[in-house]
């Protein structure tokens, strides 16, 4: 796999939207670890290499555990996340699969349960963010290492 367009400098006006928005997401209040994970699961699913190497990366050094983050692919099937977490993963899945999903009502109960409405809305931007960082990065082919 060749990079394609260095994104960063290509539109540097674009890219200093996306960090803006990236900063504001960060300081909306919403727990790093929880961002973390968040951010993680999206890249998984996208199959971002860049992103999932770089919130590994931020995991750990944020203080999260090998053993969390080996099994956030499989979160569903252990008991090592909060419940809070757990809707944030379900969260995650649905809204990163919405042109399959819909974000269905059950993953939005489960949201509501532990989120407050802005809590809620955080998160769907903190998703929303990830998201657009996996488009750009494997649109252009953004390799590990680089």
């Amino acid at each position: 796999m060749e990079p394609r367009i260095d994104f960063y400098t290509a539109s540097p006006e674009g890219f200093k939207a996306m960090l803006a928005f990236e900063a504001a997401v960060s300081k909306l209040g919403l727990e790093t670890s929880l961002l973390e994970l968040v951010r993680l699961r999206a890249s998984q699913i996208n199959g971002c290499a860049f992103c999932v190497d770089m919130h590994v990366s931020d995991a750990r050094k944020a203080g999260e555990s090998e053993r969390r983050l080996q099994t956030v692919v499989v979160w569903r099937e252990t008991t090592l996340f909060t419940p809070r977490e757990r809707a944030a993963l379900a969260w995650t899945e649905a809204l990163t699969r919405i042109a399959d999903t819909h974000a269905p009502d059950a993953d939005y109960q489960a949201l509501t349960q532990h989120f407050s409405p802005k809590e809620a809305v955080d998160l769907t931007l903190a998703i929303n963010s990830i998201n657009s960082w996996n488009r750009l990065a494997i649109s252009f082919r953004k390799l590990v290492g680089e």
